[in-house]
């Protein structure tokens, strides 16, 4: 039975739907915290703190993936609901390590160079956002389970529960205790993760108990086995999260560094609608493009024109006055701030598309259970932006956030030519074979 567009989409929407109410918390939390005090200095941290709070949520994100191709009967769903478990804890510690005072002061006072304000109120949102990493391993890992079994609207649901938590917390705080915006933006994110975790396991109750009924036919996949797969996507997130706080290194030391932080959330939020229906791809076209990619031509057809779409679609905001009304009205961004966010959005514009055609082929290398040339392309699209970043602040002396949204949009580029020869050459294996 083949793939019509239509189902496709049926399938794919309510997986947009769950990315896209986690892409509103951005320009959502940014507009609350731009309202409250001193909001610079508090952008700025939420800023960083989120992004220090994503590189710890990198080891476990990929669980999403995991469990829809691995989990199939009762002794898969133990093996990997433990280990998530196991790294769940690990990320945690971690987490906790790193704010050991002199470690925090290390990193973000002598490496990154933040300013002491910053510094600050990152160190206290951080701590507020100490549960984040484990609630996103524990929602990924049964939200996994209901897309393998075909009940995507399921996990819209729990987003929703997620956005409209997250939506009631900054609310609450917002307009009643009102203390500096970072506290405000990290403790709404971490109530959001926290509920919408204890969500998707209560949604996925009646798939436990199947699975938990269900006696495998051939031989469940080993700790060794579900380590082998899993560790080169773990890797690959984990590279591809440190993104952020290398960005927030750069910029702490480039042109306009209080300016670049204040602005770079919001624009990066912007940049994440467009490009989550994009990421949002990926477990769909692993579900839908069949386990010997029987069904891929139409998957790839359907990602190809989201690509276009999504890229189109910021570049109606980034181009026209919409971005005034955006960064000034929605964001509550300053009219100085506001004007100096429009030119790193317009740069950022391929990034969408190019995020589609990277979920499309990471997917195609996730059902061929070559996961490696993941890890390498996201290590290219790192190493490039590393390269890139400081090379055009000192030939251009461009503002630091300027700077980084074009070197993230060369990486990225880099990334996905990568992937493409990867895929080619799978393919070409498997028509050979």
């Amino acid at each position: 039975m083949t793939r019509s567009r239509w189902d496709i989409f049926r399938f794919w929407a309510p997986l947009a739907a769950t990315w896209l109410m986690m892409a509103a918390e951005g320009p959502f939390l940014a507009a609350v915290i731009a309202r409250l005090t001193d909001p610079e200095f508090n952008l700025a941290a939420h800023g960083v703190a989120y992004a220090f709070a994503m590189l710890a949520e990198a080891p476990v994100i990929m669980i999403m993936s995991a469990s829809t191709a691995l989990v199939d009967d009762e002794t898969s769903f133990r093996r990997l609901r433990r280990f998530i478990y196991a790294l769940n804890a690990l990320v945690t510690a971690g987490l906790l390590g790193f704010l050991i005072p002199p470690i925090y002061q290390f990193v973000m006072r002598d490496l990154i160079a933040l300013p002491p304000d910053v510094a600050r109120l990152t160190y206290v949102a951080l701590w507020i956002l100490v549960p984040w990493p484990s609630a996103i391993g524990y929602r990924r890992f049964y939200q996994g389970l209901l897309i393998r079994h075909g009940r995507t609207r399921l996990v819209a649901y729990g987003t929703l529960i997620r956005l409209t938590t997250m939506a009631t917390t900054a609310i609450v705080l917002y307009t009643t205790v009102r203390p500096p915006g970072a506290y405000v933006g990290a403790a709404a994110l971490a109530c959001g993760v926290v509920a919408e975790g204890i969500g998707a396991r209560l949604m996925a109750r009646r798939v436990v108990t199947h699975l938990l009924s269900t006696r495998s036919a051939t031989e469940a996949p080993s700790y060794r086995r579900i380590l082998h797969f899993y560790y080169p996507l773990a890797l690959t997130s984990l590279i591809g999260l440190a993104l952020q706080p290398m960005l927030t290194f750069f910029m702490g030391r480039a042109p306009s560094p209080v300016e670049s932080l204040a602005v770079f959330p919001v624009v990066y939020a912007l940049s994440f609608v467009f490009r989550a229906l994009g990421l949002s791809f990926q477990e769909a076209a692993i579900a839908l493009a069949g386990p010997r990619m029987e069904h891929l031509t139409p998957v790839s057809r359907f990602g190809g024109v989201l690509a276009l779409a999504t890229s189109a679609g910021l570049a109606i905001i980034a181009l026209t006055p919409l971005a005034h009304v955006w960064f000034q009205q929605v964001s509550g961004l300053p009219p100085e701030l506001a004007r100096f966010a429009i030119l790193p959005t317009v740069l950022l514009i391929p990034l969408p598309g190019l995020s589609a055609l990277q979920s499309l082929q990471r997917a195609i290398l996730v059902i061929a259970k070559h996961t490696a040339p993941v890890t390498w392309a996201t290590a290219l699209e790192i190493g490039t932006v590393a390269v890139c970043f400081p090379l055009l602040t000192t030939v251009f002396h461009w503002p630091g956030v300027v700077s980084a949204a074009a070197a993230f949009v060369v990486g990225r580029l880099g990334a996905v030519l990568l992937l493409a020869r990867e895929v080619g050459r799978r393919r070409q294996q498997e028509v050979i074979g």
